[in-house]
């Protein structure tokens, strides 16, 4: 009888590469809840004939695949009914982003997982981050390599739980020429093409960058869902540069893109417009010229119609999740100051978790955004 009740968990083991240990992970967990109690079966299991992941899986229920004709030719597949008949607690399904051979039931294996997550049965999968569906292109910029097979983002964004196996790029490559990850053969050709360290490096971060975001994404959820909670925690550095209608603000806008790069972060660039001030021609065309310039650091370029400066600022910085701001020094009088107080003060006392960069320039402009 199929478990109605609640929908079954899905917890991803992710990494870089193959190589770095999903499945051997995997394996660890399952002989884990296995020795306290949990039903556990291996819903599909790939080896690559790799000695130690073998040894792994000993002791584990292994579900028969089944058999598919095609074209004359039998042909093997995870057994997704065999499962939801078996009814375990939980499968383990190796190679989230497999494609399904032809006459399967189903085109994707992730399709197959959701069949049993709907039935009430927890899944543990592994994927490597070159599958997701987003990456694609960055993949292929990397490596050179394009990935025909591939997942949603979405599986990994309504995932219960996303767990990050990861090696050092060397101790990835020392596992290649160990011949612990591809058959003698291949080795030569991996360490010169995807097993490139420079690769391995960029992927790394990929796969770290992409956890990150979920585990920032679940806390801004938890605290918008906690009404005494006012804190928003924030995983990347994001850099909001304050622009004005003066030209040296190009100087600002390359001074926070290379903070920004520095940081890893994203730029953010933000003009206020003053609905009651008109703007010149010259004027216009130096705000398009930041545009570009923004657009040319991969930064978003965000203009607020606001008479307001403080506010647009500070609605920016909670909108975009902002953690550092950099903006030009005040060109106000120390008695001004002192009396007013700075655009910067007044931003501090609303912005508890931000870090602002004042930048000296020769003529940077006025920080309420008006020209001198």
């Amino acid at each position: 009888m199929i478990r109605t009740h609640r929908r079954g968990k899905h917890k991803i083991f992710i990494g870089m590469s193959p190589g770095v240990g999903k499945t051997y992970r995997m394996l660890e967990e399952a002989h884990r809840l296995r020795s306290e109690g949990i039903d556990v079966v291996i819903g599909l299991l790939e080896t690559h004939n790799r000695a130690e992941t073998k040894a792994k899986a000993i002791g584990l229920e292994l579900i028969p695949r089944q058999q598919i004709s095609w074209e004359s030719v039998t042909l093997t597949e995870m057994d997704t009914n065999a499962i939801l008949e078996r009814q375990p607690q939980l499968a383990l399904v190796d190679e989230l982003a497999h494609t399904n051979v032809p006459n399967a039931e189903r085109e994707k294996r992730y399709q197959d997982v959701e069949v049993l997550l709907e039935a009430g049965i927890d899944v543990y999968s592994t994927v490597n981050i070159q599958h997701i569906e987003s990456l694609n292109d960055t993949v292929a910029k990397i490596t050179g390599v394009i990935v025909r097979e591939r997942i949603p983002d979405r599986i990994l964004e309504v995932a219960d739980e996303v767990v990050v196996v990861d090696v050092t790029p060397e101790t990835l490559q020392e596992r290649l020429r160990d011949g612990k990850i591809y058959a003698p053969e291949k080795i030569d050709q991996s360490l010169n093409n995807f097993f490139q360290r420079r690769h391995l490096i960029a992927l790394r971060e990929l796969a770290l960058r992409e956890i990150a975001d979920n585990i920032e994404d679940d806390l801004e959820a938890h605290d918008s869902n906690n009404s005494a909670s006012n804190l928003v925690c924030n995983i990347h550095e994001r850099v909001l540069v304050c622009v004005s209608t003066y030209p040296n603000s190009l100087q600002l806008l390359r001074r926070g893109a290379r903070i920004a790069g520095y940081m890893h972060a994203q730029l953010y660039v933000l003009f206020v417009d003053d609905p009651e001030r008109f703007l010149t021609k010259a004027e216009s065309l130096h705000i398009e010229t930041c545009e570009r310039l923004c657009k040319e650091f991969e930064g978003t370029f965000i203009r607020v119609s606001d008479s307001n400066a403080l506010k647009a600022i500070v609605d920016t910085a909670k909108n975009y999740r902002v953690t550092q701001i950099v903006m030009g020094e005040s060109q106000k009088s120390r008695w001004q100051i002192l009396f007013k107080g700075s655009l910067t003060q007044r931003i501090l006392r609303l912005l508890k978790n931000v870090d602002i960069h004042i930048i000296s320039t020769s003529k940077i402009g006025d920080e309420d955004g008006s020209k001198k």
